[in-house]
């Protein structure tokens, strides 16, 4: 096969990469060559060009046609308009990258399936997800467009923390510092590693089957966020102190992080695999968080430059509990 991946490079994608080239698969990447700590898989051929930039990814795509295309970056139903216009008569399948942060919050019933309506009144970036998915199911249905639709749910690589601020995170659990946890830290979560999620991901690459569907790909392996944060907190070699704040106080301080706790991380999500595994029987996402929380304090202890701590993020969390303190728990 032929494919064409729209990023290719990043924290999801890039385990996707690595696996189309091992099983050979004719991977082409159009991106602008800009992410340097997730390198290019040998054997892949990059097209460099701007997405966002209609004329220029147009003269980097060419005569090129493909069999599979998959878009890692649209996010906007102006992204969508553009892949709409690019391939149209030049893919056999067209693969969109949505979120499972569009399913209903909160979910009226659990475990969250493909046929959980697609409703979020919280989060701007998952109402986006939703009208991508909108134009194109509708591009499907009035002209065939080949659409398929995956929807990842914290999929996350060695370098990214399941809680915001990044390196951060690491720095206060070793510093006996409060790490921020929402709510009571009871909720439900689920974290899939990039390597499981590649491995479902491929069985869709060019299956016939999958063109006018949705899938979700995740793990089956459901945490507390409080036993999230003390796993990391053993991967570093530390207890992990935490405070527990409501969202909606959260939301109050910051309304960026807010809005993306009360839209998704502030409820509980465990998913039905079920469809996938329609499609790909065998896939099983084999990676515990506790091994994947080891990997990325490993990635950060080897490679100090990422040794980055955003004082005003941490100054905020700082705030944030202090004020919770003052007015008691809950």
């Amino acid at each position: 096969m032929k494919v064409l991946f729209i990023g290719g490079s990043g924290i999801i994608s890039s385990a996707c990469s690595a696996l189309a080239v091992e099983r050979g698969i004719d991977l082409y990447l159009l991106n602008r060559g800009q992410t340097s700590h997730r390198p290019i898989p040998d054997g892949a051929k990059v097209l460099r060009g701007d997405i966002r930039d209609q004329a220029d990814a147009a003269s980097a795509l060419g005569a090129h046609t493909f069999d599979v295309v998959v878009d890692w970056v649209a996010f906007t139903p102006d992204h969508i308009a553009t892949d709409l216009a690019l391939f149209r008569g030049r893919a056999g399948q067209y693969i969109f990258i949505s979120s499972a942060s569009a399913y209903q919050k909160p979910p009226a019933k659990l475990p969250i399936t493909e046929e959980t309506p697609l409703d979020n009144p919280f989060w701007q970036y998952s109402r986006n997800k939703i009208a991508c998915e909108n134009a194109l199911m509708d591009a499907h249905h009035r002209d065939g467009f080949p659409v398929t639709i995956v929807r990842p749910s914290h999929t996350y690589d060695r370098t990214l923390l399941p809680f915001h601020g990044g390196y951060t995170i690491i720095d206060r659990i070793r510093r006996g510092v409060p790490l921020l946890v929402h709510g009571d830290g009871t909720s439900l979560w689920t974290l899939t590693h990039h390597r499981d999620f590649a491995r479902a991901f491929m069985g869709l690459v060019g299956e016939q089957r999958a063109i006018g569907e949705a899938y979700h790909i995740t793990s089956d392996e459901w945490l507390t966020w409080n036993e999230i944060a003390r796993l990391l907190g053993e991967a570093a070699g530390v207890e992990t102190l935490m405070a527990h704040v409501p969202s909606e106080t959260v939301a109050r301080f910051d309304a960026g992080w807010g809005d993306s706790l009360l839209g998704d991380k502030a409820h509980c999500a465990i998913f039905d695999n079920s469809k996938i595994r329609g499609i790909v029987p065998d896939f099983a996402a084999d990676i515990p968080f506790a091994e994947g929380a080891r990997e990325i304090v490993g990635w950060y202890d080897a490679n100090p430059d990422w040794h980055k701590v955003d004082e005003p993020y941490s100054q905020l969390m700082d705030r944030i509990i202090a004020a919770q303190s003052a007015v008691g728990p809950g």
